[in-house]
């Protein structure tokens, strides 16, 4: 691990020991410590990377009574590299994230909750979000990020992560425990101005390039992205691109963002959203992969 990757990772260590706990963003969400009957998966898991800004951290998804409950057969890994039973918050271990107060019912939730039912393996999720980040920030050469903005954790400010190296570090962890499946990513609200959005394809089949080369892995992975919500000030220039990535990158899909719905802020999915487009990206999962039980 190198020195920025191991000041994240303490950095998170000393968060779900608790060390926020005062200011209500310590240990909340993610998982309960698992019981003593509980048996943890150490292989034959499948993995999926999630991965993308603010709507794929859950800005907008305002968590209710029972979202923080464990989802059988699916699991989160942790800031140990350990897998712990998986809860929304799905963004709450991503090395990169912003402020916990921040992290909601992302699409990851409702993916976990099918995925749940339907998989034969037990489901390994690994989300990496972080709101506010561009298609150039997430390169393989990007500079990394620095916490310091009002949206991260003070306790963090000072700290630095390159999104990618952290995005390839976590994956790389877990598949120790099973194989990669799908690569999950929803950005795009940072790139949606025309000029940006012009650029976007060629921007995102370097970065899938290097991310599906670092994990070891090809096109039989696919990689699906997601539109932004249909109101959404930049979905007249972006969301004709994006539904353009199967054209550009091999074994690449979208979904659809039409009917979902979005929070007062008019461009983050709200709650009924994220269930909505979350299982949209398991249906085309499910679509693609040989991964659900054989009916009895």
């Amino acid at each position: 691990m190198n020195n920025v990757a191991m000041l994240v990772a303490v950095a998170f260590c000393v968060l779900t020991l608790g060390a926020c706990g005062e200011s209500g963003t310590g240990n909340e969400g993610g998982g309960e410590t698992p019981t003593p009957e509980e048996q943890i998966p150490t292989s034959g898991c499948d993995v999926y990377l999630f991965l993308g800004q603010s709507n794929m951290s859950g800005f907008g998804g305002e968590m209710i009574e029972g979202d923080d409950e464990p989802i059988p057969n699916v699991y989160l890994l942790d800031n140990n590299g350990e897998l712990r039973p998986a809860a929304a918050p799905m963004n709450f271990f991503s090395s990169v994230r912003k402020r916990m107060d921040l992290q909601k019912v992302n699409p990851a939730f409702q993916f976990s909750k099918v995925m749940s039912e339907k998989s034969k393996n037990p489901v390994v999720i690994v989300c990496n979000a972080r709101g506010g980040t561009s298609m150039s920030e997430w390169q393989k050469k990007a500079l990394p990020i620095y916490f310091g903005s009002p949206g991260d954790d003070p306790w963090l400010w000072g700290f630095g992560a390159q999104l990618y190296g952290e995005a390839v570090r976590r994956c790389k962890e877990a598949m120790k425990y099973g194989e990669l499946k799908a690569i999950l990513w929803h950005q795009g609200c940072s790139d949606s101005q025309p000029g940006a959005a012009a650029a976007y394809l060629g921007r995102l089949k370097t970065f899938v390039t290097d991310l599906r080369a670092d994990l070891g892995v090809g096109s039989e992975v696919p990689f699906i992205a997601g539109e932004l919500q249909y109101k959404s000030p930049g979905a007249p220039n972006f969301n004709p691109v994006i539904r353009r990535i199967g054209e550009e990158i091999e074994g690449a899909y979208w979904v659809s963002a039409e009917g979902v719905t979005i929070c007062g802020d008019g461009i983050h999915f709200d709650r009924p959203g994220n269930i909505l487009i979350g299982g949209r990206y398991v249906d085309k999962v499910l679509e693609l992969l040989d991964v659900e039980k054989e009916e009895e």
